[in-house]
């Protein structure tokens, strides 16, 4: 089954050689992935795009009509985001914040912040004094929390985050100091809107809502202990895209569903997820072209033009990114063109490192140089989290392709 939508297809095979590598972000399929997510969700949750994962103005643009906010975690995401989207809410995430940071956001109107520590608590109620801000607007403060978990709870993720020693947020005992700072009366600057967890990246929707249920119990368990009331309860993202079987998904109808058992069990606060990967993955394609077929030790290698100093997902992850070649007849050389000896091939890129590799064991008999390679679900942490000047290689170009315009009728 192809990965590629018409639209995809098409673009990769018109753009010449000196137009790639390009990344190629179809709006109207994100669009459409983004509207079935919304709609599965229960009214009492919350959606919030975590903009690390694809922080493209375009992609923020398209996906704000279906997304109660953002989260943005530096002062760079903070300005960004804030100019691309202004329009919507922004938390402020992210751990080891800085005091020039925290100011921006406060000067920003950002009025929700997810506090690491206790030192980061003690700098945002500083911070936000009303002498110091010259408003009365109380910055709302989810405190971020690390509460433990069953031992099987993590084992299908692709990265843990909590749950165990970690340097992300705190420990519940450290999360009931600084509750006990509000209920004290030490914090007047800042209003105690609720918990933030965000303990794994890559679970199914089965284990993902296993997980939130443990969330939701220990945040309400401490905020019972506290005397605290729970106004928002924010449970992270982490929902797995899954690059061995491209053409799964996440179940967001199931998720869904769940999510809404789980806020009938706990009715108080207002739930919240902050997805990143799964919103955009499905979007982003990365085309480029067969520079050169090799074979060596009985094994065939296509070089391309690029490489993981522009898609550092497969580096990245240790995965092989799904592929799909587009046959050209076109070959401009007098010279002979290379092609594969069997049926599988690794796909390799310009960078002087073997781990410079795309994909491997990638069925392609016939493939030549010349041919273009689109590799799918390229639409987060992709160009932005790649190793952009190494070997000082151009970068890629970008297409966005807008959806048609409505047609008039006379």
């Amino acid at each position: 089954m192809s990965l590629l939508t018409a639209a995809v297809r098409d673009t990769a095979l018109t753009l010449g050689p000196r137009e790639l590598p390009c990344y190629i972000y179809d709006l109207s399929a994100l669009r459409r992935h983004a509207a079935t997510v919304r709609a599965a969700l229960p009214e009492r949750v919350e959606l919030y795009y975590a903009a690390k994962a694809n922080p493209e103005t375009e992609i923020l643009r398209a996906l704000a009509p279906f997304t109660d906010g953002f989260e943005v975690s530096s002062g760079g995401e903070l300005a960004h985001v804030g100019s691309a989207v202004h329009d919507k809410p922004l938390a402020f995430g992210g751990p080891g914040k800085t005091p020039d940071e925290i100011a921006a956001a406060l000067a920003a109107g950002v009025r929700r912040f997810h506090v690491e520590s206790l030192h980061e608590l003690r700098l945002l109620a500083r911070l936000a004094s009303p002498g110091r801000t010259g408003t009365a607007t109380r910055p709302r403060v989810l405190l971020r929390f690390s509460p433990p978990v069953a031992k099987d709870a993590l084992a299908g993720s692709a990265l843990a985050m909590g749950g165990s020693p970690t340097p992300f947020g705190m420990d519940p005992a450290e999360a009931a100091e600084a509750m006990g700072m509000f209920a004290g009366g030490r914090l007047d600057g800042l209003e105690l809107a609720g918990l933030h967890a965000h303990l794994a990246s890559g679970l199914d929707s089965e284990a993902q809502l296993a997980l939130t249920e443990e969330v939701a119990a220990s945040a309400t368990a401490l905020a019972t202990r506290c005397g605290a009331r729970l106004h928002e309860l924010t449970v992270g993202g982490g929902m797995a895209v899954d690059y061995s079987r491209p053409a799964a998904r996440f179940d967001w109808s199931g998720f869904g569903a769940g999510m809404a058992r789980i806020a009938e069990r706990y009715p108080g606060p207002v739930l919240r997820i902050e997805p990143g990967r799964a919103l955009t993955a499905y979007c982003g394609w990365y085309a480029t072209e067969v520079l050169d077929v090799k074979h060596s030790h009985g094994e065939d290698f296509a070089v391309v033009r690029g490489g993981t100093h522009h898609l550092r997902t497969p580096a990245a992850k240790g995965h092989d990114q799904p592929a799909e070649v587009l046959t050209l007849e076109d070959w401009p050389h007098p010279l002979p063109r290379p092609a594969v000896r069997g049926r599988h091939v690794t796909f390799t890129g310009q960078l002087c490192t073997p781990k410079d590799v795309l994909a491997r064991g990638v069925r392609a008999p016939g493939l030549r140089a010349g041919d273009r390679v689109v590799f799918a679900l390229a639409g987060a942490y992709a160009w932005n989290i790649s190793h952009h000047d190494f070997l000082m290689h151009p970068p890629p170009g970008v297409r966005f392709l807008h959806p048609p315009e409505p047609r008039t009728v006379p």
